[in-house]
């Protein structure tokens, strides 16, 4: 299952510039990264999935609030949404900004339509969560999610949104175990205090992003996402996701990887996926 392009993007590698965007901000946004042929066929490998073409087909039928499109982790994928989890780009970038010892962790596919609410500001880093004393010991290895948004958004209109440098704070009983106290964290860093802390002012940044666009982010940023209007001009923004972490103990979405996957690896891809999945139990002590 190949791609007739040695790579699906416009870049080689990050510059020095994104290199340092990411240790300092957390994240780094790529607009237009996609070449035209890879953005054109990733959106219609993810179009033509069969759950997609139905879910799509329901939309205008749909009563009430309406449902994102959710897939975790998303095995059915095609050539080019395969290619990504090795791409020279890919590689280059993850190479560059955590060093050569990483794993594949999980993917996910998203498609939210019109009417779709807010997702409030959170980090992704879930060994931040718990209290294992394996989770604790990983809490400062990286944990990596690169963002894909093949048909971009607008201001307003189901954007991602950050506070660049929030992902400086320490974890802490406010910040992470709590629900409550964890919906509320983010207000205190945007009211400055934790500023002292990351060393920088903490200010929330709306991005605005063209279709076949990139954000690659240091999961302990605090992120969120706006609603989608029920008047967006875009019918639906289509979202995947793939995420990788420092090698180590498996993350709580961290996927057994399926089986012709496997089959069909090299050396280097295959490196990528031999690691423990998570399961039930597998943080307690053996």
């Amino acid at each position: 299952m190949t791609t007739n392009l040695e790579t699906l993007f416009r870049l080689p590698g990050p510059s020095e510039a994104d290199i340092e965007s990411f240790h300092n901000d957390g994240y780094i946004a790529f607009p237009d990264v996609f070449t035209d042929q890879a953005r054109e066929s990733l959106i219609g490998e993810i179009e033509g999935l069969e759950r997609v073409r139905e879910y799509v087909g329901q939309l205008q039928s749909m009563s009430g609030e309406p449902k994102a499109f959710f897939i975790r982790p998303w095995n059915d994928r095609g050539p080019y949404s395969d290619q990504l989890i090795d791409d020279p780009f890919i590689n280059a970038l993850l190479t560059a900004t955590i060093g050569s010892n990483y794993h594949f962790c999980h993917s996910a596919l998203n498609v939210a339509p019109r009417g779709i609410g807010p997702l409030r500001y959170h980090q992704d880093h879930h060994h931040w969560k718990h209290e294992n004393p394996v989770n604790l010991a990983e809490r400062d290895k990286y944990y990596v999610q690169i963002l894909y948004y093949l048909n971009g958004f607008t201001l307003g209109d189901r954007n991602l949104k950050v506070i660049p440098g929030s992902h400086r704070i320490a974890p802490t009983e406010d910040a992470a175990p709590d629900r409550a106290r964890a919906s509320e964290f983010p207000s205190r860093l945007l009211a400055g205090e934790f500023d002292a802390e990351a060393g920088r002012l903490l200010r929330e940044k709306r991005l605005e992003l063209p279709p076949g666009s990139m954000v690659y982010i240091n999961a302990r940023i605090f992120h969120g996402v706006e609603p989608k209007p029920i008047d967006s001009p875009q019918p639906y923004r289509i979202f995947n996701i793939d995420i990788f972490k420092e090698a180590g103990p498996p993350h709580r979405y961290t996927q057994e990887i399926p089986s012709e996957w496997l089959a069909r690896a090299d050396a280097h891809r295959k490196g990528l996926f031999l690691r423990e999945a998570y399961r039930e139990g597998c943080w307690e002590p053996s």
